[in-house]
C-alpha cells in the first residue's frame, strides 16, 4: 500500500565556511545555483503605458530621477557575482543588502536603507505530493522601482505580470510601494496553495492510520511533521516584516498602499494559524495510531482469548475420556459417543450464547 508522501523541503545545506573571515559586504554566492545564466527582466509602465524588455547587464538598468514611470526588474539566478554587483552599483544599493541577496537560506527580514527597502522573503511552491520547494526572493523597493531577485525562473510572479499588461485593478494606477505589496502577496498566496495540499495529504494520512496502521505510515507523518516546521520558520519571520512595512515610517510607503499591507497581515496571521493547526493534528496523530495499533491488537486479543476459553472445557471433557482406565462404564455404553458430542457442543454454544449477551463479541 502507498501512503501519502511526506515531502522534503528542496533546499540543499551548502558550506558557510568559504565566508568566513571574510570583511561584511563581500559577495560569496551561497546556495544552490537553479539557473544557467541570470537574465533580467524589465517592465516600465504608467496608467497609459506599458513597456516589457529583456535586459543585459550593459544596458542602461537604473530609470532617470524623477522618471513618472514605475519600473520593475526582475533578476533570475543569483549566482553570478559580476551581474549582481553591477545592478547593485547601478542602483546604489547597499553592500550589505547584497551580500544578503546572494546568500540564500536568509530568514525572512526588512531593512531600511533609508533611500531603499530590503524586503526578504522565503516562498513556496508545491512540486507534487512528494516535496516542496523553498525559494529566497529578495526585494528592494525605491521612489519609483522595485527590484526583485529570484534563485531561478519561474511563473511565481506571472499573475502580477498580467495584471500589470492587462491594466486591471489599481496596478497601472499606484506606485512602486503597491507593486511591492502585489509581489508580497502573491508570495502569501502561494502559502495558502502549499497548506490546502498539506491538508488533504494529512486527511488521508489519517484515514489510514485509522484503518491500517504500520510504520510507513508513521514515516510519512514524521516527515509531515519537518515539513511543518520547515514551513513555521519561513512564514512566523514574514508576519514581522510585513508589520514593519505597514506601521513603519518609511516615505517609500503610502497610506494607501498600508491599507492592502493589513490585508496581507491578516492572511499571514491565517497562514500560521493553519500551521499551528496542522502541527498539532499531526502531533495528535501519533496518539491515534498508537491507539488504532493497541485497538486492532486488543481485538485479535479478543478473538483468541474467547476461542482459548470456549476450548477449556472441551479439552477438559475430552482429555478425561482419554485417559487409560479400563473401567469406564460410559465406554460400553452405546449412545456415550454421541452424547459426549452432545454435551461439549452445548458448553460450546452456551458459552458463545453468554459472550454475546455480555457483548464481548
Amino acid at each position: 500500500m502507498t501512503h501519502p508522501a511526506s515531502g522534503h523541503l528542496q533546499r540543499k545545506a551548502r558550506p558557510r565556511a568559504k565566508k568566513a573571515g571574510l570583511p561584511p559586504g563581500t559577495l560569496v554566492h551561497v546556495g544552490e545555483q537553479r539557473v544557467e545564466r541570470v537574465r533580467i527582466g524589465r517592465i516600465r509602465y504608467d496608467e497609459q503605458h506599458y513597456e516589457e524588455a529583456e535586459l543585459s547587464v550593459t544596458d542602461q538598468l537604473a530609470p532617470t530621477a524623477g522618471d513618472p514611470q514605475v519600473t520593475w526588474l526582475n533578476v533570475s539566478g543569483i549566482h553570478q557575482i559580476d551581474v549582481i554587483d553591477t545592478i547593485g552599483k547601478a542602483f546604489g544599493v547597499h553592500p550589505l543588502a547584497l551580500e544578503d541577496i546572494v546568500h540564500a537560506g536568509q530568514r525572512p527580514k526588512l531593512d531600511d536603507y533609508d533611500q531603499q527597502l530590503f524586503i526578504v522573503l522565503n516562498a513556496i511552491q508545491s512540486v507534487d505530493d512528494q516535496c516542496i520547494e523553498a525559494e529566497q526572493v529578495s526585494l528592494l523597493v525605491g521612489p519609483n522601482y522595485v527590484i526583485s531577485f529570484q534563485e531561478r525562473d519561474g511563473a511565481l510572479f506571472d499573475p502580477v505580470r498580467e495584471r500589470i499588461k492587462a491594466g486591471k485593478g489599481r496596478s497601472r494606477k499606484m506606485g512602486a510601494d503597491y507593486l511591492a505589496y502585489a509581489l508580497i502577496d502573491t508570495v502569501v498566496d502561494h502559502y495558502f496553495i502549499v497548506l490546502e495540499r498539506f491538508s488533504e495529504i494529512t486527511e488521508r494520512l489519517e484515514e489510514t492510520l485509522i484503518q491500517h496502521p504500520d510504520p510507513n505510515a508513521v514515516g510519512a507523518l514524521h516527515g509531515l511533521k519537518r515539513q511543518m516546521i520547515q514551513l513555521r520558520k519561513s512564514i512566523w519571520p514574514l508576519r514581522e516584516v510585513v508589520s514593519g512595512l505597514q506601521r513603519g515610517e518609511s516615505p517609500l510607503i503610502t497610506d494607501a498602499t498600508r491599507l492592502y499591507l493589513r490585508d496581507v497581515y491578516d492572511h499571514t496571521v491565517r497562514v500560521i494559524d493553519t500551521i499551528e493547526t496542522l502541527r498539532d493534528l499531526l502531533s495528535g496523530m501519533m496518539d491515534v495510531y498508537l491507539s488504532s495499533l493497541s485497538y486492532r491488537l486488543n481485538e485479535v486479543m479478543k478473538v483468541l482469548t474467547i476461542i482459548a476459553t470456549i476450548f477449556i472445557p472441551l479439552t477438559f471433557l475430552t482429555s478425561i475420556y482419554g485417559m487409560n482406565f479400563v473401567d469406564m462404564p460410559e465406554l460400553k455404553w452405546r449412545w456415550g459417543y454421541p452424547v459426549l458430542w452432545l454435551i461439549m457442543a452445548t458448553a460450546g454454544g452456551g458459552m458463545l450464547y453468554y459472550f454475546r449477551r455480555k457483548r464481548w463479541l
